[in-house]
């Protein structure tokens, strides 16, 4: 079988890529890439320096559905691993700090999990894999 590494980049669409872009360099610590107007959309395209992650965000032209839900088919959320249980309150304490709505970082058999969401409730996630 063919062999793929991990994502270079995830594209999620947006209410208002401005904003959103805003809250993703602000929250998550992303970098401004480059902005192209489409005629059906906007594009904004940003970038994780740590990891190479870039993530675009694109506001189209017609929406037929104005707010993700993770129970619709499609996108449930998006996980970014993190080394350390420890990491877990450091990003708890940054996004309380930012008045990001959380969960507590919650401990599971296999490790635990920190949850937030974007401006157009899109589920994100920090994620501690336990070793041992």
């Amino acid at each position: 079988m063919p062999v793929f590494g991990t994502p270079s980049h995830i594209d999620l669409s947006v209410s208002d890529a401005e904003a959103s872009a805003t809250w993703y360099c602000e929250v998550l610590g992303l970098k401004r890439v480059r902005r192209v107007d489409f005629d059906n959309r906007v594009m904004i395209v940003l970038a994780h320096e740590a990891t190479g992650l870039v993530i675009g965000l694109n506001q189209h032209t017609v929406v037929p559905v104005t707010r993700f839900d993770d129970r619709n088919v499609g996108l449930d959320h998006i996980g970014f691993s993190v080394s350390e249980r420890a990491d877990l309150d450091a990003w708890d304490e940054l996004l309380t700090r930012l008045n990001v709505v959380h969960s507590p970082a919650e401990d599971t058999a296999n490790g635990a999990a920190l949850v937030f969401r974007d401006p157009d409730n899109i589920q994100l996630e920090f994620w501690w894999t336990r070793h041992g």
